[in-house]
């Protein structure tokens, strides 16, 4: 356990200050996370260092395709979450407290001796949500960056703007997953703040990518899939890479159907007709959608084969297309 950072005490409870929920705790309960417990007025993050999930990950796997790509990435997670999404791939490990799953003490000295064993250029925040174990990925990143090493966040964006300014990140994937109805009925949150989220993490300087999950029958048709798509070109930037990934069933959402192929189709036409220059397909291993294009020219730049990855015409020194000469917004 660690004292936790953002609160303030309130005649015996405490108010969480991370996340936009704000949780009032009254002595000895958790917060909405189960990561964050009262303990004597005090606020303590009861799940520091108790990390149930570590691995070495493609970084594509993020996914993060325009930021160091091809490399390996030390990937690790503490269970919980501040959202209920109904349809999460992995409810084991984000809808449980991290102390009733397995998991291995670590400290962030532990993280960085294993990141540098296995030559990993940085480290991976990810599997569940790591805004909840934020002291943990803060100690963590800052002694990374003090070893020259990245840091990567695989995150759905509820942080509150002063946790977020202080966090050394360099890279953060943010899930935007539908609208406001979706937000309220499948994961228990508020579309907002993700929004907010995004663009003071863009402001801020970290790369962002952005990860929209369609669901069937939930967030699939035109006017949210064009929602995403003109937030993303009007708030953050034509050259912010867009995923659009296929759903599979899992956890309470087991009667959905997968995505149809037709349906990321239609999505990723319909945000480079808007003008995005990065759309990706995502979950569906072989599809041209893997594959990065030129903006200007429509070369193939990097072929994707699941999480293989071949450098085609890109000019990695410069960043540019070798058959057009146009820039490419990447991170090498």
């Amino acid at each position: 356990m660690k004292e936790a950072m953002f609160y303030e005490k309130l005649n015996g409870n405490v108010r969480c200050l991370l996340c936009p929920r704000y949780c009032i705790i009254p002595e000895g309960k958790v917060g909405f996370c189960r990561n964050r417990q009262n303990i004597n007025g005090k606020l303590y993050a009861i799940g520091y260092g108790k990390v149930c999930s570590l691995a070495i990950d493609p970084i594509e796997k993020k996914p993060l395709y325009h930021f160091y790509p091809g490399t390996n990435v030390l990937s690790l997670a503490i269970a919980g979450c501040n959202f209920r999404c109904m349809h999460c791939q992995n409810w084991q490990v984000s809808q449980v407290s991290p102390l009733d799953v397995p998991y291995k003490e670590m400290s962030p000295e532990d993280v960085i001796n294993l990141a540098k064993y296995y030559n990993s250029p940085g480290v991976c925040y990810t599997y569940t949500e790591p805004t909840v174990y934020y002291e943990f990925m803060y100690d963590t990143s800052k002694l990374a960056h003090e070893h020259n090493l990245f840091n990567v966040m695989v995150t759905n964006g509820y942080i509150n703007e002063e946790p977020l300014k202080i966090l050394p990140m360099d890279a953060m994937n943010i899930d935007i997953k539908g609208n406001e109805r979706f937000y309220n009925e499948i994961c228990k949150a508020e579309l907002e703040p993700v929004l907010k989220t995004c663009k003071l993490a863009k402001k801020l300087g970290i790369w962002i990518e952005i990860t929209n999950l369609i669901v069937p029958g939930y967030n699939d048709n035109l006017e949210d899939i064009m929602f995403i798509i003109e937030f993303v070109r009007d708030e953050l930037g034509r050259e912010v890479p867009l995923h659009f990934t296929r759903f599979h069933p899992d956890y309470k959402l087991l009667d959905v159907p997968p995505t149809p192929i037709e349906t990321l189709e239609k999505a990723r036409e319909l945000a480079l007709k808007a003008g995005l220059k990065y759309v990706y397909i995502g979950n569906v291993p072989g599809h041209e959608g893997e594959h990065t294009y030129c903006p200007e020219c429509g070369a193939l730049l990097i072929k994707r084969d699941i999480f293989n990855i071949e450098f085609v015409n890109l000019d990695v020194e410069n960043k540019e297309c070798i058959v057009c000469g146009e820039k490419i917004d990447i991170i090498l």
